[in-house]
């Protein structure tokens, strides 16, 4: 049986200083190999020194083998996945919210898995997301985080979906299916962009060959115009 819902957890968190209220376009900036303009979005240069507790409302997605936490305001990152029957988290957990100054806006965090479009470490990394619960015919759940980015107007989706008894007990073998998507907000033709997957996993190295991942490129649908890639994290 799969199960999705929504509940408040508290983390202490390092907050963010406010927004500079002069755009800064930054054209002549390298990021990371890419473009490192932001405009139109604000830009954040501080960081409080103090951490505080701090509620978020987080998406939960769990079956009897795994359990998933989605933080919808950071970004739509999962914060948090475990290993139920090993009783383990399989990618680094970061029970902290301490943000660094590193991302294309200002604020970045580490640990769990991060999604990224149209470029690496996306402006909106440290931002809230839209989200939803989708329960699909076959028993499964998927939990969409979704946006339309301000530099392209290009609409990036990322989709986790867990299936009831994906796994039998003698393989230990779960696994958690993400798809992403990006289209452009007119409907028009996909502007070129990169998406990135971010995966912080655990140090640990029995945890570290207990990750397996299989990739499917990215995928054009001529219908809908959007570019989607799948891949699939199990547990050896």
């Amino acid at each position: 049986m799969v199960k999705a819902w929504r509940e408040k957890v508290t983390i202490p968190t390092y907050e963010v200083g406010k927004p500079e209220k002069n755009p800064m376009f930054l054209e002549k900036r390298v990021y990371q190999g890419s473009s490192g303009v932001v405009y139109p979005y604000p830009v954040i240069e501080t960081i409080s020194d103090e951490k505080e507790d701090k509620d978020y409302l987080a998406v939960f997605l769990e079956n009897e083998y795994i359990k998933v936490m989605v933080l919808p305001e950071l970004g739509g990152r999962v914060q948090m996945a475990y290993d139920k029957i090993k009783q383990r988290h399989f990618v680094y957990y970061n029970h902290v919210i301490k943000p660094a100054l590193v991302g294309l806006v200002g604020p970045w965090i580490s640990g769990g898995i991060e999604f990224n479009w149209p470029q690496h470490h996306r402006p909106s990394t440290f931002m809230p997301v839209d989200t939803c619960i989708e329960e699909n015919g076959d028993g499964s759940v998927t939990v969409w985080v979704s946006e339309i980015e301000k530099m392209f107007h290009q609409k990036g989706m990322a989709g986790f979906t867990l299936r009831p008894g994906c796994a039998s007990w003698k393989s230990r073998a779960c696994s958690i299916i993400v798809q992403t998507f990006r289209r452009h907000s007119s409907g028009g033709l996909i502007l070129p962009s990169l998406s990135m997957t971010s995966i912080k996993v655990c140090s640990h190295p029995t945890s570290m060959r207990s990750l397996i991942m299989e990739n499917e490129p990215f995928h054009r649908s001529p219908s809908l115009r959007v570019l989607t890639t799948r891949w699939i994290i199990r547990l050896a």
